[in-house]
């Protein structure tokens, strides 16, 4: 937070302050979304976009506005930082925010002002304030903490307000419709671009198994410093583990308890059936580092920073994870915590799965009835339940077993 903060007290000008991040992430190839943080104090604490993608390469699917933004806030608390609850923050966004943001801004408690609909992703997308995504509980908070403001004017970017009544601080209500027009077509002007950018890599036949690197190679030592024991785990067939893999999701587990979560863990196979990662979250620094967000991220940026350093060649033994498989200990719920999870796998595949791996999310130990985990997944935003078709099922073994 800046010795002296900008003050806003006019919600036209938070979302312009949104918008001028928009235009950055524009210019950064990125998706072109943007958003700032206010205290009710109107103070202007933050403000940052999207980086999923950055120098033409996938960074980190996870790097929403929204996450973004909640994660350092957090992180400045850990420094000593003084800084108003969530209850009292306001994170102003240029786009309606997806099921991994939503889930996190409900789950760490945060307010939200948004400027445009998102018809596709964002947690409104039917734009009527409803949320049907959302299971009771967590649908009546949003209800209460997402704003959609007023957006003046003539042409079809105009609208009334809806959601939750305005942060208190912002003595003018509406957002001026040439605002609300930037944010929302800078974001579509992008999106197919963007989206094909991250989605696309080398086909699984053009993949070599990394077990056939030597230990000096710096794809093997850079696995390894994120995880010690990979590669040390195969499964029997691709996608489908064994008992083989449940120590190594019990281990991780434990780490997990430790740092605050609930004894989660999530385990990455690569096409191979290779354990890549099996990690466990980090809750006591973030309530949002949940295990599967720091083990898709570790991927995605191990990815990133090899690029940079040996080139295209990372991509022949390190492929896209829709090729791989996720396997959680605990499968998810209903609940903001497991719409993080939810959302964030699908920033993480961002397009169709490969149609000889529909399996790609998979959990031992299930969290609620597995018809109405499905169920509740077919009814989130068009993007998971008709793009994605974010579907999660038991590892078979465990099923079995009657885990």
């Amino acid at each position: 937070m800046t010795q002296n903060p900008q003050i806003v007290t006019d919600v036209e000008v938070a979302t312009a302050l949104a918008a001028g991040q928009v235009l950055q992430a524009f210019d950064q190839g990125t998706f072109s979304v943007g958003g700032a943080l206010l205290d009710n104090m109107e103070n202007l604490t933050h403000a940052l976009h999207n980086n999923v993608v950055k120098n033409g390469t996938t960074f980190d699917p996870t790097a929403h506005g929204e996450r973004q933004m909640i994660d350092w806030y957090f992180e400045q608390i850990s420094q000593g930082v003084q800084l108003p609850s969530p209850a009292e923050m306001t994170i102003v966004t240029s786009l309606d925010p997806c099921c991994m943001c939503a889930g996190s801004i409900l789950h760490a408690g945060f307010n939200v002002t948004v400027a445009a609909f998102d018809t596709q992703s964002g947690i409104n997308y039917d734009t009527k304030a409803d949320f049907p995504a959302l299971a009771p509980t967590v649908q009546a908070k949003a209800k209460s903490t997402f704003s959609y403001p007023a957006v003046n004017g003539t042409t079809s970017f105009a609208r009334s307000a809806s959601g939750a009544p305005l942060p208190r601080f912002f003595a003018q209500p509406v957002i001026d419709e040439q605002t609300q027009a930037l944010c929302l077509t800078a974001f579509l002007a992008t999106l197919g671009s963007v989206r094909d950018s991250v989605s696309q890599d080398l086909l699984p036949n053009q993949l070599i198994n990394p077990t056939t690197l030597p230990a000096n190679d710096p794809i093997i030592q850079g696995l390894q410093a994120i995880y010690p024991q990979t590669l040390q785990y195969r499964a029997p067939e691709r996608s489908k583990p064994d008992q083989g893999l449940l120590p190594y999701l019990t281990r991780a587990a434990a780490l997990d308890r430790q740092q605050g979560g609930p004894g989660q863990a999530v385990a990455l196979l690569d096409y191979f059936g290779n354990l890549l990662f099996c990690l466990p979250g980090n809750i006591a620094a973030s309530p949002i580092k949940t295990a599967f967000m720091l083990t898709t991220r570790a991927y995605a940026l191990l990815r990133y920073s090899l690029k940079q350093q040996i080139g295209a060649r990372v991509y022949q033994f390190l492929g896209h994870p829709k090729y791989g498989t996720f396997v959680f200990l605990l499968g998810p719920d209903d609940s903001a915590a497991s719409l993080i999870d939810l959302g964030a796998y699908g920033s993480t595949m961002e397009g169709p799965l490969p149609q000889d791996n529909p399996n790609q999310f998979q959990y031992w130990n299930a969290s609620m009835d597995p018809v109405g985990l499905s169920a509740y997944c077919a009814g989130l935003p068009p993007l998971y339940r008709d793009v994605i078709k974010v579907d999660p099922v038991q590892v078979a073994v465990a099923r079995q077993t009657g885990a």
